[in-house]
C-alpha cells in the first residue's frame, strides 16, 4: 500500500500542478482580454499599457513555446513538460496585473517592494527549475539565481523608465524607487535560489520509492 501511494503521489502532484498552471494562465489572459476592452478600468493606463499588454503574454508564454520549439525534443532536465516551473513563472505576471488592476501600487505603500521581492522570487524558482541542471551545488545554483534575477531586474527598470517614467510624475522619485526595486528584486532572487537549491539536495537525498 505504502509503495501504491509513494508510486501515485508524483501524478497527482503533476496534475495539481498543470491545473494550477492553466488556471493562472486562464486568469492572466482574462485580465489582459479586459484591458483591453476597458483600458481606464485596466490600472495600468498611463503606466505603458500597450507594452505590458505585449510582454505580459510572452511573459506567460515563455516556457510553453520554448518546450514547444526545442524543449520537449531536446530537454535533459524533464521528461515530461515542467508544470511547476511553468506555475512558478506565469505567478508574477498575473499578481502584478491584478495588484494594478486593484491599485495596490498606488495605495498601499509597501505593495511595491513586496511585489519586488515575491515575483523576483517566484520568476527566479521557475526558471531554476526549468532550465537549471539538477547536479548544480548549491553555491552555483544560488549565484546562477542571483545572475539571472538582478539582470532581470536592470532589464525590467530600464524598461519602465524607457516606457512610460522618464515622462510621468515618477520621474522625481524614480532614483531611489529604482534603487529599492533593484534590492528588492535582488534578494527575493537570492532567496529563490537557496530555497531551490536546498529543495533539490532534499529530493537526491531520498530513495527511490520516496521512504
Amino acid at each position: 500500500m505504502t509503495t501504491m501511494v509513494a508510486r501515485l503521489a508524483p501524478d497527482a502532484r503533476v496534475d495539481w500542478m498543470r491545473y494550477a498552471a492553466l488556471a493562472v494562465k486562464v486568469l492572466l489572459f482574462g485580465l489582459l482580454l479586459a484591458a483591453l476592452i476597458w483600458p481606464d478600468l485596466s490600472g495600468i493606463k498611463g503606466k505603458a499599457s500597450t507594452a505590458r499588454l505585449v510582454v505580459y503574454p510572452i511573459g506567460g508564454m515563455a516556457l510553453p513555446l520554448w518546450w514547444w520549439a526545442y524543449g520537449r525534443a531536446r530537454s535533459r532536465l524533464h521528461r515530461h513538460f515542467p508544470w511547476s516551473a511553468d506555475l512558478l513563472m506565469t505567478l508574477p505576471w498575473l499578481v502584478d496585473l491584478a495588484g494594478n488592476r486593484l491599485n495596490l501600487f498606488d495605495t498601499v505603500d509597501w505593495w511595491d517592494d513586496a511585489m519586488h521581492f515575491v515575483l523576483w522570487g517566484l520568476l527566479t524558482a521557475g526558471v531554476l527549475l526549468a532550465f537549471a541542471p539538477r547536479d548544480l551545488s548549491r553555491p552555483v545554483t544560488t549565484f546562477v539565481a542571483l545572475g539571472f534575477g538582478t539582470t532581470a531586474a536592470v532589464v525590467w527598470e530600464v524598461g519602465e523608465y524607457v516606457a512610460f517614467v522618464r515622462s510621468s510624475p515618477e520621474l522625481q522619485t524614480a532614483y531611489t524607487d529604482t534603487l529599492g526595486d533593484l534590492a528588492f528584486g535582488s534578494l527575493g532572487a537570492l532567496i529563490a535560489g537557496l530555497v531551490v537549491a536546498t529543495r533539490r539536495r532534499g529530493d537526491a537525498a531520498l530513495p527511490p520509492d520516496g521512504r
